[in-house]
Parts: structure tokens; C-alpha cells; sequence
């Protein structure tokens, strides 16, 4: 793999971050997953503003987005595949122990490795945590990724591949990585940004291009939600076919199938709608 690390490009051997990297040591950092297809990335202008929105919110310099897409350029170029996780990651850079930053620069790594395409399905289940819709990370792609990866874990315990959140009211708010969307009475609803969820990239194209109302939800909707769905950039459109152990058995149901359908013809027209 060829990685582009701090302005060029470097093998994995010789790509290297200082241990005193503040986004190792204590997660000062954001980052962006995106899909690549043939060598070409989707909704980069999307991906990109949002970098720029975490980062601000997060107090980091703002990131050069010319030097970004340049980076995303030689990346794919160096790695052709056919479907791809192209990771963008930009954190505090070297800065002393503890929760200061330092003087220097920040980092900027850009990676890409081949995945598969998503599978038509998923299992998830509920978890006893939390999101903190009032919390200073809520709504940024940050690097502090602690509380998803053991609420995954708990998912994969259980047989799921996902976990949903409720936030500290009670309301339904997002999965580990991804955006969660229910029909009720044949309507299609998210929660609201203002849950404390991601401002999803393809929660975003779905909203514009299939229509949903945001809503506010109890958690216990995924109890009598007809449907079930998932979004991410690599999930895409995701039908959910099982929650806590109830089965879906029509999913993808019609109006989930519509949405996906939707999805997959104007993300095929359009790679940076």
C-alpha cells in the first residue's frame, strides 16, 4: 500500500507518525472515510466540507483542501482498485503529553485500502450507552472512537454487525458508523442532527434525493418500525433485517428498496453530486 503522508507519498514501511502524535495520544484528530470506485472517489466535496466543519469545531488549523484532493489523487492513482476505503485523517500533530496541543504542524495521512461491497442486510442491536447530544464532540468525525469500538464489539457479541444509540434523552440517534432511518405507517424518518448524530454524507443524499421528514424518535420506534435501514458511505443503503433478535422479514421493504434504488441510480450519475 501506498500512503500519502505530510505532502508525499510513502510505502507502509517507511510511513511513519511520532508516538507523540496528539491524535494517538489522546485523539485530537478528525477524519473521513470515503468510497472509491475505479480509482475515483465519491461526494469528495461533501467529505471534504465536513472535514473542515470537524476540524473547526474541533479547533484545528484548517486543512488545505487543495493539498487533500491532490493526496486523494496519488493515493488512488498508486492503488487502483475496484471499490475502495479511502481514509482521510488530519490530527493535532506532535504536541507534548497530555491534553495541550503543541506548535506543530498538524498530520495529514491519506490511505485507501480495497472492500468489499456492502452485503444487502444487516442484524443490530440496541446498547445500554449513550450518545451526548450536548457533548462538545457531538456531530464531529472525530478520531475518539473509543465508545464505538466497544459498542461495536457488544454487536458482534450478539451476532449483529450494528449497534444503535440512543442519546441522553432517550431519543433514538445514530449507529457506531452509521446513519439509522425507520417507516412508520409507510413514511420515512431520521433523527434530527440536533439528536447528536453524524451529519451523514449519504443520510444527506437520501434526505435530498428519496425524502424523509427528521423527526424526533423514542428509542422503542425500532420496536414497531415496519422498516429499518442503514446509511453509510459504505453501506450505502442498507436494509435492516433484524433488531434486537425481531425479525424484518420483508427487508428490504418497498420503501427501503425505493430508497436504495434511488440511491444507487444518482450516486452512479453523479460521483461528486
Amino acid at each position: 500500500m501506498t500512503i500519502w503522508l505530510n505532502g508525499s507519498l510513502h510505502d507502509t514501511d517507511s510511513a511513519r507518525v511520532s508516538v507523540l502524535d496528539h491524535g494517538l495520544t489522546v485523539g485530537d484528530g478528525v477524519f473521513e472515510t470515503l468510497k472509491a470506485v475505479r480509482g475515483r472517489p465519491f461526494a469528495l466535496t461533501r467529505h471534504l466540507a465536513r472535514l473542515t466543519a470537524s476540524a473547526r469545531a474541533l479547533g484545528l488549523p484548517e486543512p488545505d483542501l487543495d493539498e487533500i484532493r491532490r493526496a486523494c489523487t496519488a493515493v488512488l492513482d498508486a492503488n487502483p482498485m475496484p471499490l475502495g476505503r479511502l481514509r482521510i485523517t488530519y490530527t493535532g500533530g506532535l504536541a507534548p503529553l497530555g491534553s495541550e496541543r503543541g506548535a506543530a504542524r498538524p498530520t495529514l495521512v491519506v490511505a485507501v485500502a480495497q472492500t468489499p461491497p456492502p452485503v444487502a442486510t444487516a442484524a443490530v442491536v440496541t446498547v445500554p450507552w449513550t450518545r451526548n447530544e450536548r457533548g462538545a464532540l457531538a456531530g464531529i468525525k472525530s478520531t475518539s472512537y473509543g465508545e464505538n469500538v466497544i459498542a461495536l464489539a457488544r454487536a458482534k457479541a450478539h451476532g449483529a454487525t450494528e449497534a444503535l444509540l440512543a442519546n441522553t434523552a432517550g431519543a433514538l440517534c445514530e449507529g457506531t458508523a452509521s446513519n439509522v432511518f425507520v417507516v412508520l405507517d409507510g413514511e420515512l424518518h431520521t433523527p434530527p442532527l440536533a439528536s447528536g448524530c453524524l451529519p451523514g454524507i449519504t443520510r444527506a443524499l437520501v434526505l435530498e434525493w428519496a425524502g424523509a421528514k427528521e423527526t424526533e424518535l423514542p428509542y422503542d420506534v425500532l420496536e414497531r418500525a415496519e422498516e429499518v435501514f442503514l446509511t453509510s458511505t459504505l453501506r450505502d443503503v442498507q436494509a435492516v433485517r433484524a433488531v434486537d433478535g425481531r425479525e424484518l422479514p420483508a427487508a428490504p421493504g418497498p420503501v427501503t428498496a425505493k430508497a436504495a434504488r434511488i440511491f444507487d441510480e444518482q450516486s452512479t450519475a453523479d460521483l461528486d453530486p
